[in-house]
C-alpha cells in the first residue's frame, strides 16, 4: 500500500478502476465461518457491489495467492448456475492444483488436519474456533529459516541491531487470524487430498467445482523462487481451465515477484509462445492452445528485463470496457463511503 510500491496507484494510472476487497482479521465473532461464508460475503457479494456501482455486466477479477483460489472456486460455483460475471480472470501465484505444495508439505498431513478439524473446525465442541494468526507466522517463518528466523537472531539478539523499516517486512508481521472451519476445509480439500481440481469432486455454495467451466480470458502469473506456492505449481492451473489462457513466471519470491513496480526497473519476467493478448472477450476452447509441461515451458520461454506489470496491463486493457470519464465521488447512492482507505480490516493487528 505504500505509494512507491503499490499496484493499484499503477492499475489507476493505467485507466483503470480499482475495487479491492481485504481480509477480515477473524475474532470470535467469526470462529464459525465456513469456506461458503467466505465465498458468498468475500466473492459473490463483492462482484454484486461493484456491477452495482460500476452499472457495467462484468468486471475484470484478480486473486491473489489464497484469494486466487477462493476466488476460482466461486466462479466455478456460479458458471454451474449459468452466471457468469467476470469478463476476465487473474490469478497471482496461486494453487488450482495441489499436487506439488512444496515444503508446505512437511506441516500437512492426515493427523495434523484431523487433529485442527476436532479443536477449531466443525467438529470441535464449539463447532468451530480461531486459527491463530501467530500460529500461521511461526509456520511461515519456518519455511524459510535462515531469511525469516535466524538473521533476526543474529543481528537484533547478538548484534543489537533494529532492522531497517521495510514494507514488505511490515506486512510480513501483520498475521491475520483465520475462522477454524473455513481453515479447516481448505486444508483437507487442498492440500491433503486436492479435490478442488476433479471436477464435481467438491460442493461451494451448493454448486459441484468444475474450473473446466471458466471459460474467459485469464492471467496466470507466478513467481519462480516463490517457496508459498511453487511457480510449475502455478503453472498446472492452465489445463484445468477452458479459456484463452496466458502465463508470465517472474523473478524473485511469492510477494516481492508480485510487487515490482515498472519505475523501479527491477528484476525480470518471461513469457512464452502463448503468451499473446487475447482479443476483447474472446472466448476459445483451452485444448486449442495445449501447454507443454513446466520445464520444457521455460526452455523456450524469453526473458524480458523489469517488471511484468505493463505485460498484465497490456493484456488486461482489450479485455475491460470502453474508456469513460473518471468518476468525481466514491460508491453510489446505495453503497457510501465509511472511511478513508484503507481501512479498519487493515489497520487492526492481531
Amino acid at each position: 500500500l505504500s505509494p512507491h510500491n503499490s499496484l493499484v496507484q499503477y492499475m489507476v494510472s493505467q485507466g483503470h478502476r480499482v475495487f479491492m476487497v481485504s481480509w477480515v482479521n477473524a475474532d470470535e465473532s467469526l470462529s464459525t465461518a465456513t469456506w461458503d461464508d467466505y465465498t458468498a460475503y468475500g466473492i459473490f457479494k463483492a462482484i454484486d457491489v461493484v456491477r452495482d456501482i460500476t452499472q457495467k455486466h462484468q468486471i475484470n477479477a484478480m486473486g491473489f495467492c489464497i484469494g486466487g483460489t477462493l476466488l476460482a472456486a466461486g466462479l466455478a460455483s456460479l458458471a454451474a448456475r449459468q452466471e457468469h460475471p467476470i469478463a476476465s480472470l487473474t490469478l497471482l501465484t496461486s494453487f488450482l492444483d495441489f499436487r506439488n505444495t512444496g515444503v508446505l508439505d512437511v506441516f500437512v498431513d492426515e493427523d495434523a488436519v484431523a487433529l485442527r478439524e476436532k479443536t477449531i473446525g466443525t467438529q470441535s465442541p464449539n463447532q468451530g474456533g480461531l486459527m491463530k494468526g501467530a500460529d500461521l507466522a511461526t509456520t511461515f517463518s519456518l519455511l524459510r529459516p535462515n531469511e525469516l528466523v535466524w538473521n533476526y537472531v543474529i543481528d537484533n539478539y547478538m548484534k543489537g541491531q533494529v532492522p531497517t523499516a521495510f514494507d514488505l517486512l511490515y506486512w510480513n508481521s501483520d498475521s491475520t487470524n483465520l475462522p477454524g472451519p473455513m481453515y479447516c476445509w481448505y486444508l483437507r480439500n487442498t492440500y491433503l487430498e486436492n479435490r478442488l481440481k476433479i471436477p464435481g469432486n467438491t460442493v461451494v455454495c451448493g454448486q459441484a467445482v468444475d474450473f473446466s467451466k471458466l471459460n474467459m480470458p485469464t492471467f496466470v502469473y507466478a513467481s519462480r523462487e516463490d517457496h508459498i506456492v511453487p511457480w510449475d505449481s502455478a503453472y498446472a492451473s492452465l489445463p484445468l481451465l477452458s479459456g484463452p489462457t496466458v502465463f508470465v513466471l517472474g523473478a524473485s519470491g511469492h510477494i516481492a515477484g508480485v510487487i515490482n513496480p515498472p519505475a523501479q526497473n527491477k528484476r525480470s519476467f518471461w513469457t512464452g509462445p502463448n503468451s499473446k493478448a487475447i482479443k476483447p472477450k474472446q472466448r476459445q476452447p483451452n485444448a486449442a492452445q495445449p501447454w507443454p509441461d513446466a520445464s520444457s515451458w521455460l526452455k523456450k520461454a524469453e526473458e524480458h528485463a523489469g517488471s511484468w506489470w505493463p505485460a498484465w496491463t497490456a493484456w488486461l486493457s482489450p479485455n475491460s470496457g470502453a474508456w469513460i470519464k473518471a468518476p468525481t465521488k466514491l460508491g453510489n447512492d446505495k453503497y457510501t463511503p465509511i472511511e478513508p482507505a484503507p481501512g479498519r480490516y487493515v489497520k487492526k493487528r492481531i
